[in-house]
């Protein structure tokens, strides 16, 4: 029997499996793709990540993206150069497989290929059923990305859900990270770099869901110069935070793309995921020391350190994706706009700081 057990090996489940298996807690980790995998995901890391992991993330690292640009509807294009810290570039095969191992050093142990069919608890114990033996433990983390079954079977409640593709190309390399806004509507489509080619991506991330989603994505592409065909890109779901909700039940939390904690305004998720991990491996410590009331904090803790941000993007995206056009010509095609937006993305600022300073310029005294 082990002290927890983690459903999914992304980084939200690797980083909270480390900082348990630190603390000498018996920690496994199921997951149901054969490791390491590829997800689809633009790759996108802030270096804001570092604070809760304490190991070198270099070796896991493709290369830093050094500027950023903007385009509507791949016109009016601005160009903002990073001057502090540039965005890190990952491929999801490797950083998941880095940070996996990292736990694993730790103690955790990994059992790949392997899905969960069902969990049960009984007698304040978790009985996890795979499509192999079934796997036992005091505390349970679903870790296991957007669209996964572990929040039904919870009873928490599910989120709505966007849909998103993704594709990988070859054949252009660069170093800027692009954001196209008005090609898809209330949604945008981004290409993150990579030392050997190019991560896009398109998310509509209110609204309808369009059925020419992949067709839209592998068209911007071509245009960009990218060698692709439909049949490559991949369709997959996407859980953006919608309001707080309850993170927990009995003897369980919820962390990464399966809490709902992705940037509703521009999709970042990793950063978001890492934090979630860090907060639930300190919430079941705490639980497995028989603390009672360890797992209402979790929840209270990511609405108090999350939240008060996430209603100011909340507030945003309404605006924006009501009034995308607008909003672009009023603000984002401005360098001084999108450099604070670029500072947003390397976690260097908080959307709540800007609203702040913008409401002490209206203030008189």
């Amino acid at each position: 029997m082990f002290d927890c057990i983690m459903v999914g090996a992304g980084p939200a489940s690797s980083t909270a499996a480390y900082h348990l298996a630190k603390q000498g807690r018996s920690v496994v980790v199921v997951e149901k793709a054969s490791l390491p995998r590829n997800k689809p995901c633009s790759g996108g890391v802030p270096g804001a990540i570092a604070q809760w992991l304490d190991f070198d993330l270099t070796p896991a690292m493709s290369m830093k993206a050094n500027k950023i640009t903007y385009t509507w509807k791949m016109e009016y294009l601005v160009q903002v150069q990073q001057i502090n810290s540039p965005m890190w570039m990952v491929q999801r095969d490797v950083f998941d497989d880095f940070l996996i191992k990292q736990a694993q050093k730790t103690g955790a142990e990994v059992r790949h290929s392997t899905e969960v069919k069902g969990i049960e608890l009984k007698n304040f114990l978790w009985e996890v059923k795979t499509n192999s033996e079934p796997v036992f433990g005091r505390y349970l983390i679903a870790a296991d990305g957007a669209g996964g079954p572990m929040t039904k079977r919870l009873g928490l409640k599910e989120p709505t859900l966007c849909l998103s593709a993704s594709l990988e190309t070859r054949s252009i390399k660069g170093d800027s990270v692009n954001f196209d806004f008005g090609t898809i509507k209330k949604g945008f489509i981004w290409s993150f770099p990579k030392a050997d080619g190019y991560s896009w991506s398109i998310a509509a991330m209110r609204g309808d869901k369009p059925k020419d989603i992949k067709k839209m994505l592998a068209e911007y592409a071509l245009k960009c110069g990218a060698d692709v065909s439909v049949s490559n890109v991949r369709e997959h779901p996407r859980s953006l935070w919608d309001g707080d909700r309850k993170l927990h039940s009995p003897n369980s939390l919820l962390a990464g793309d399966a809490a709902s904690l992705a940037d509703p305004l521009s999709g970042e998720g990793i950063r978001h995921a890492i934090f979630s991990g860090f907060k639930a491996a300190k919430a079941s410590d705490r639980a497995l020391g028989d603390a009672d009331d360890a797992k209402e904090p979790y929840t209270e803790s990511i609405a108090q350190e999350w939240g008060p941000d996430m209603v100011w993007i909340g507030r945003l995206v309404r605006a924006f994706y009501q009034f995308t056009g607008a909003v672009y010509r009023a603000g984002l095609q401005f360098p001084r706009t999108t450099k604070l937006m670029s500072k947003i993305l390397c976690g260097e600022l908080l959307y709540a700081d800007i609203a702040n300073r913008a409401f002490n310029k209206l203030m008189p005294f």
